[in-house]
């Protein structure tokens, strides 16, 4: 490897402690695939870098990020390997987020959650923030549309914030939301309100390094995703891995352009 930088691999964006066991038992399966093409697979998953540090790192052979991080700050630094479909009735590679409310919470719609207080993961994020923020663009005016917004941290904690009444509503993707639906409890406090507009989904990325191919790093992902068993498959919603790249994502850009305008 150029440089002699060891090679880190991540899968952050699903890795709750719940399937911890199941994302190792898929790493295991990449390691395999991706060291039969020669690859610099290591040993484990590399878990506890904060994400924004963990992507920019220059030995990342693999990992998995959000679609507006991708655009805004990633672009110059990695490469796009592919984006994983889920089992969420969206077509392959792309997802979209569930605007969740409690179940007693008197709104039909978005244009009834004015004055509601919003909670979500981060200002960075594109199913937790922006995509709400681009769904509102007609009905927001010159004042800020949610009485208060709470930064969560994650779309965990901000469906406990909308259960126990801290908040009135968050955008939580679609699959997180399934997963939430299987393990957190305070889901079941929950209703869909309604789901926003899709977008790519979360891309696989790997460092700019010229010794790794994105064609070989592609295959080996649909490869190992062969080799699961199924009740792994079922765990973490995999149903494909979809070929993108780069200019896929730039719909998101464009309509993050547009969210930045919105008074939220």
């Amino acid at each position: 490897m150029s440089e002699n930088i060891a090679a880190i691999a991540a899968l952050p964006m699903y890795d709750w402690p719940e399937l911890e066991d199941a994302h190792d038992v898929y790493w295991r399966a990449l390691r395999k695939s991706l060291r039969n093409y020669r690859l610099p697979a290591p040993d484990a998953l590399h878990r506890g870098t904060p994400d924004a540090e963990l992507w920019q790192q220059r030995g990342l052979l693999l990992s998995q990020t959000c679609g507006l991080p991708l655009v805004r700050s990633l672009a110059d630094s990695v490469n796009v390997i592919g984006t994983p479909a889920y089992d969420i009735d969206c077509g392959a590679g792309c997802y979209y987020s569930t605007i969740v409310v409690r179940k007693d919470f008197p709104a039909a719609d978005l244009s009834a959650l004015q004055g509601s207080r919003f909670t979500f993961n981060g200002h960075n994020s594109q199913s937790g923030y922006a995509t709400l923020a681009y769904a509102l663009r007609d009905l927001a005016g010159s004042e800020p549309y949610f009485l208060c917004r709470l930064q969560s941290g994650s779309h965990r904690q901000s469906i406990r914030n909308v259960a126990t009444g801290v908040a009135d509503v968050a955008a939580i993707d679609a699959v997180t939301w399934q997963i939430a639906l299987r393990h957190e409890k305070a889901a079941q406090e929950l209703r869909v309100l309604t789901t926003t507009e899709p977008t790519p989904g979360l891309p696989m990325i790997c460092s700019k390094n010229k010794d790794w191919s994105t064609d070989q790093l592609h295959m080996a992902v649909v490869e190992a995703m062969a080799t699961l068993d199924e009740t792994t498959r079922d765990m973490l919603l995999l149903t494909g891995f979809a070929q993108t790249s780069l200019e896929d994502y730039a719909i998101i850009g464009q309509r993050f352009e547009i969210a930045q305008s919105v008074h939220m």
